[in-house]
């Protein structure tokens, strides 16, 4: 974290997690190094950016904002757009923030108006279309290029509830696996689990009650598998209304995972228990004889969530590692075991998606600088190998941070892990950010080439790339 000098001359730290205050196109972008000609498509990035302050409002509540790098034949052009959903919409209108934490409507807040959506995590290309997505309401579609939003996509009225902003596109099949959490109503222990074929048709959706209320925010999908984690941070309505935390640390509920076979039905889901701890994100999952794998980025103590009286957690247990998780679907226990394969601090991992699902040679997270391995202060990226040996670190200069770092393969056959990294960097000297293009599999070598973008992408969520 650099500094910045206040008009007073006092130094106060800088950061990017602010929100930019504006829409833009910048269609021509200076590039050092050069952009490999193969790289044809457009990065898209999403993140919440609240168009109005909210007082109380937590930051993962912010309106989306999408930010898309076009990269083709060398050249880069950029565009962002607020996501325009009702919440949006209404706000824009008033002139003002009419929603706090969590969809809560603010005590002056039109009684007609009920719809809290951001859509502000993710951004995935499915069945022809492009969605940005949030875990607590429908897919919102978006126009490629344009960034325009078209609205809620229901599938033909079927689709109803919530949406997970993590979907599981099967590589072989293409249909998006997905799933929802608080499925009958907020702060409820009931999932929903459902699928969408390639032609972009609602073949699946189900519900089914789970241990306790729980803020799942991913899951894990193999080629013959579905499994479910809940883990201790828990929804309460009771202390959302009585002003205390809605969601909480409680470590004493324990951890437990459902394990289901994608074929077969909820109510035939075996739980695992384990160490209480908690995942935000998966990088990847498979199956190994009557085993599954499941390589996650876990957390001894949730962040950013305090306990239930609002004591904060432990920051030096509240940072994340690559951790593998194994299940055995022949023993007779009921506990799945955790073991950590690096002790360095990371978050938002990532694959060559053609093998989502399927063993995996290659990996990659955005990182800390182990020396400041401080939780949100991601300065750099790991590549690990099929057992999470890191293979390589790349660091960059002291105060700057990246976001997550998404796979590009060289071309639809290229060998796994053939192709490129791309993430987005916040300099924290000129408060702007770059587009750092990296090898792949040669990312200690710096990237290849950097795209120079104006201004700052705030700090953000998740991105995914799409070809030409």
């Amino acid at each position: 974290m650099t500094s910045a000098i206040t008009q007073g001359g006092h130094r106060e730290p800088r950061s990017n997690l602010a929100p930019i205050p504006f829409e833009c196109d910048a269609p021509f972008l200076k590039i050092s190094g050069e952009l490999p000609h193969e790289l044809n498509g457009t990065l898209y990035r999403n993140g919440p950016n609240p168009q109005f302050d909210s007082p109380g409002a937590h930051w993962f509540v912010g309106d989306g904002m999408l930010h898309a790098f076009h990269l083709e034949n060398g050249r880069a052009s950029y565009r962002n757009r607020w996501i325009r959903t009702p919440k949006w919409l209404a706000e824009h209108d008033a002139g003002r923030a009419l929603f706090g934490g969590f969809g809560r409507k603010l005590p002056d807040a039109p009684a007609s108006l009920t719809d809290g959506g951001v859509a502000n995590t993710n951004v995935v290309f499915h069945a022809g279309r492009l969605l940005a997505l949030e875990e607590a309401h429908l897919p919102t579609e978006i126009v490629p290029g344009t960034l325009a939003t078209t609205g809620y996509q229901d599938y033909d009225g079927r689709l109803r509830g919530a949406f997970t902003a993590h979907p599981k596109i099967d590589p072989l099949t293409g249909e998006m696996v997905f799933f929802s959490y608080n499925a009958s109503g907020p702060f409820t222990p009931t999932l929903s689990f459902g699928t969408i074929s390639s032609s972009s048709k609602l073949t699946r959706l189900t519900r089914f009650e789970v241990p306790y209320a729980s803020m799942v925010h991913d899951f894990i999908v193999t080629a013959n598998h579905v499994l479910f984690p809940v883990l201790p941070i828990t929804g309460s309505m009771d202390r959302a209304m009585s002003g205390r935390p809605p969601y909480a640390w409680e470590p004493d509920k324990g951890a437990f995972v459902g394990v289901m076979k994608r074929s077969g039905d909820v109510k035939d889901i075996v739980w695992f228990r384990g160490e209480s701890c908690y995942v935000f994100h998966v990088m990847n999952a498979w199956e190994d004889g009557n085993r599954i794998v499941a390589d996650v980025m876990q957390f001894e103590e949730a962040p950013l969530f305090p306990h239930p009286d609002g004591r904060p957690t432990d920051p030096e247990k509240s940072r994340a590692r690559l951790c593998r998780w194994s299940f055995d679907l022949a023993g007779q226990t009921d506990r799945f075991t955790q073991t950590y394969l690096d002790d360095l601090t990371g978050e938002f991992p990532r694959i060559d998606d053609r093998r989502a699902g399927l063993v995996t040679q290659h990996g990659w997270y955005a990182c800390a600088n182990p020396d400041t391995p401080t939780f949100g202060a991601l300065s750099g990226i790991a590549h690990v190998d099929g057992k999470g040996a890191r293979k390589a670190t790349y660091l960059l200069p002291e105060g700057d941070t990246l976001s997550e770092p998404v796979f590009v393969p060289r071309s639809d056959d290229a060998a796994e892990g053939d192709g490129w990294l791309l993430s987005a960097v916040w300099r924290a000297a000129t408060n702007c950010s770059d587009l750092a293009v990296f090898n792949a599999t040669d990312i200690g070598a710096g990237p290849v080439a950097v795209v120079h973008l104006g201004h700052r992408v705030p700090d953000g969520f998740h991105g995914n790339w799409l070809a030409v």
